[in-house]
């Protein structure tokens, strides 16, 4: 058996192409099962994040897995990029090194490399092969980290956006703030935004009690995320990043909002992938909208 890779990234494939291959939440070890289970598979491990798609694959027949995903987000084979056997592992490498991401360096990407082995290993979907390689990219990673300047002074999605919030409002700290989520790119952006001061934080999720948490760590408001849209007008500022399939910020909404507010401006930046606020939204006149795309060109 051969090693693949077979994905598509922020440099092939913009946001709305890669939210029809992204695999979020539940759909992760769903789509996982559907891809061991082909014959021609014997191991797989598929990473998904907000930057990119990438199925690990030991297969003798590549083009079973350019079938697969046309299967599961039709339209996407002129994005994609294929690796195999030692290429394969030079980007792996690359990957969890965060040498390939957006932003260099950004130290979160090797914990999303490191779930996707978890996920695999919990499914039956690793073998000796696929196990052998993950666990040597993350020795590869630590000893990059430890040795180079690679992550020296870390940056993430979540802290450029905060950064351009900070940038857009001189007065921050006289904003209010909403988070929308609680996973590790909310946890990152509440830090950030806590350590800057903010007036009034408000953080929304499906499941309070963990917004309750996060609340409680960064002097925040916990909100149930059926209250969202009741909280909305409060919000100079948004920040999402959920594992929503469909938007939960929608242009009707966000329209509302900037009546109540009497069309006082709203920043909103949409982290997550698939997107959880309607793109239409950027096309409201005292709205602005970033997504993760818009925050790659930021940093360039």
């Amino acid at each position: 058996m051969t090693l693949w890779v077979l994905g598509l990234n922020h440099q092939t494939a913009p946001v709305d192409l890669r939210e029809r291959a992204a695999f979020a939440g539940d759909a992760l070890p769903r789509a996982l099962e559907s891809l061991r289970a082909l014959p021609q598979v014997s191991e797989a491990a598929l990473l998904s994040t907000c930057n990119r798609t990438e199925l690990y694959a030991m297969t003798d027949e590549a083009h079973s897995l350019v079938n697969w995903l046309e299967t599961h987000a039709p339209g996407l084979s002129g994005y994609l990029y294929q690796h195999q056997e030692a290429e394969a592992v030079r980007h792996l490498f690359r990957v969890a090194t965060g040498l390939d991401s957006m932003v260099l360096g950004e130290p979160q990407i090797l914990g999303q490399v490191k779930d996707a082995w978890a996920v695999a290993r919990a499914h039956g979907a690793l073998g000796s092969g696929l196990d052998r390689l993950f666990q040597q990219t993350f020795s590869v990673a630590k000893r990059a980290r430890t040795d180079t300047r690679v992550g020296a002074n870390p940056v993430s999605v979540a802290s450029t956006a905060v950064r351009l919030a900070q940038e857009s409002f001189a007065r921050l700290n006289e904003s209010t703030v909403l988070l929308i989520g609680a996973g590790e790119t909310i946890e990152l952006a509440a830090k950030h935004l806590s350590e800057g001061r903010v007036r009034r934080l408000l953080i929304a999720n499906r499941t309070l009690a963990h917004a309750q948490t996060l609340a409680s760590q960064h002097g925040g408001y916990a909100l149930p995320l059926g209250d969202l849209e009741r909280h909305l007008a409060e919000a100079d500022v948004v920040f999402s990043a959920t594992a929503a399939r469909e938007p939960l910020v929608t242009r009707v909404q966000v329209e509302q909002a900037l009546r109540a507010r009497k069309r006082k401006p709203m920043l909103l930046f949409d982290l997550a992938v698939p997107r959880d606020i309607e793109a239409s939204v950027g096309e409201l006149s005292d709205a602005y909208l970033y997504t993760v795309d818009d925050l790659e060109r930021a940093v360039e």
